[in-house]
């Protein structure tokens, strides 16, 4: 949930329940409270909070709520609680598409909840969550929930092809190459995968760019560096995407 190490005083986890999901959770065990920032990644993130503590989400649509689910690229810039006890959930966004049920272009910059996604069955969950005292038994009862929500919609072949080419090439790869990966038209490539990704497959290649500049940044790497191992034509390049994806500058990021 966090873009920084978590300070002493946090029980977390780590799990994962299946192909392209990963689970994570969080307990303030010292009642510290948190204010993270959220940034761009190549993956559908949800939080499910299951503590009596709600999530105030700062972004276009500011609220109080008890869990989010975000997109790629989210529009939100910062979750604040008085205190968290909450599972992540971070998906591809391949998988994603079969287990949301939405159209993924609908959370893109946009705020919504799990409840918004997956309705009633998501205060069962976090009354099962919050009654149980382990992250096994926790980790276990999400999987268990998360195989309730498969559908009987894949992502095409074509379009799985094409977001793991984006992530293999680190986003350096052109439409016109997607094209010619699936043998369709740069047209039917656009519109498919942005269908069932969320965003367009130029935009992906955007934020698996950033992300992969985001780490080596915060891994301590100069912005030249990163610059040119991720591919950006040059720092001033770096420098507007890592404003748009991460509000920040590199240099800003480097120092946190």
């Amino acid at each position: 949930m966090s873009e920084r190490e978590l300070d002493v005083g946090w029980d977390l986890a780590r799990s994962t329940a299946m192909a392209g999901v990963h689970i994570d959770g969080f307990r303030d065990r010292g009642s510290m409270g948190c204010d993270l920032r959220i940034f761009a990644r190549p993956e559908v993130t949800v939080v499910i909070q299951f503590g009596d503590s709600p999530l105030t989400v700062a972004g276009p649509d500011q609220a109080s709520v008890d869990g989010l689910v975000a997109g790629l690229v989210p529009g939100i810039r910062h979750v604040r609680a008085e205190r968290v006890e909450c599972v992540e959930l971070r998906l591809s966004p391949i998988i994603a598409y079969r287990l949301l049920g939405v159209a993924p272009a609908d959370l893109d910059g946009k705020l919504a909840g799990p409840g918004d996604i997956w309705g009633s069955a998501v205060p069962l969950l976090r009354e099962q969550l919050s009654e149980t005292t382990t992250w096994t038994e926790r980790f276990a009862a999400t999987a268990k929930f998360l195989a309730t929500r498969e559908t009987t919609r894949t992502a095409d072949p074509e379009v799985a092809a094409c977001w793991q080419r984006i992530v293999t090439d680190k986003g350096a790869v052109r439409v016109r190459e997607l094209a010619e990966l699936t043998g369709w038209s740069r047209q039917r490539v656009w519109s498919r995968f942005t269908a069932q990704v969320g965003v367009t497959p130029k935009r992906a290649a955007m934020v698996v760019r950033f992300r992969c500049a985001f780490d080596l940044l915060s891994a301590g790497r100069s912005a030249a560096e990163v610059a040119v191992a991720c591919g950006y034509s040059d720092q001033s390049h770096l420098h507007r995407d890592m404003s748009a994806f991460a509000g920040v500058t590199p240099g800003a990021l480097a120092a946190t």
